[in-house]
């Protein structure tokens, strides 16, 4: 914790407030049933009621609180998108290794699959896809994160292909070493920096690919609280110069912008570079 500490007060401004958001939004998810004041789908009111009382920031087109739908829809976004940026990271960093690892026929039957997968619009193709297999929240997950994998992979194997050829991958195959074992050992803890700062950026497109389909309809479905639905379902309180709908959208950007600056960071960090005194 005190090296923890120290590394906080070492860092840039944009680092601490990209930590503070992330810890802020992370708190605001784990505590949503205590920061909350109603039940996540609980009708409270009537449409469209305004700001203040009883209703900290209005009620939205059926009438719940929008201040709790704005709470457990943090934890609802984030964590799926969470779990789905995991997902995406074992898939993807599993071939992504084994490819280089292996080489040969192996990669090149991966590589070229990959990026076929690579050349469809992601958007689309998963918007086919849910429509074919259904929006529930299990194949949404495995959906999004089958179509991310594949950066990941391009990535792990990019990578690990540099340090799959030192020597001391070499001496471990020559000890006798087993394929898993390299991978384990050898490589992946080698490959862990660049890895890590992707799994940030990774992690926010994939929190606003699944805030896109829910705004487009086929992301989270209702009654489930989600930033992208929100933004649509309260879309026509603009014309009046209500920024409710803004606020999910602010949120999501928020926390967006968040964690590019704590992945800038740890690239700066883990590059070995210096600041200018």
């Amino acid at each position: 914790m005190k090296d923890f500490i120290k590394l906080m007060r070492s860092s840039p401004w944009s680092a601490r407030f990209g930590m503070a958001v992330i810890v802020f939004y992370i708190a605001i998810a784990v505590f949503a049933p205590i920061v909350s004041s109603y039940g996540e789908t609980e009708i409270v009111g009537s449409e469209f009621e305004p700001w203040g009382g009883a209703f900290l920031l209005g009620t939205d087109n059926l009438g719940r609180d929008m201040f709790t739908r704005m709470v457990f829809g943090a934890r609802n976004t984030i964590g799926i998108a969470f779990v789905t940026t995991c997902l995406a990271f074992l898939i993807g960093g599993f071939f992504g290794l084994m490819a280089a690892a292996l080489g040969g026929l192996v990669d090149q039957i991966l590589s070229r699959l990959v990026y076929v997968l690579m050349a469809l619009p992601p958007l689309i193709f998963a918007l086919l896809l849910l429509t074919i297999l259904g929006t529930s929240i299990p194949i949404l997950i495995v959906v999004i994160a089958v179509l991310d994998s594949t950066r990941v992979y391009r990535l792990a194997r990019a990578v690990a292909m540099n340090i799959a050829v030192m020597d001391f991958v070499e001496v471990a195959r020559l000890r006798g070493e087993g394929l898993m074992w390299i991978i384990r050992r050898e490589i992946l803890p080698n490959s862990m920096p660049p890895l890590v700062a992707e799994f940030g950026l990774r992690f926010c497109f994939v929190f606003l690919f699944i805030s896109a389909l829910s705004f487009l309809g086929l992301g989270i479905q209702p009654p489930t609280a989600d930033w992208g639905s929100m933004v649509r379902d309260n879309a026509t309180l603009i014309t009046y110069g209500d920024v409710t709908p803004l606020l999910p959208a602010g949120a999501i950007a928020l926390l967006t912008v968040g964690v590019n600056f704590v992945v800038d960071w740890f690239l700066h960090k883990t590059a070995g570079l210096r600041d200018d005194q």
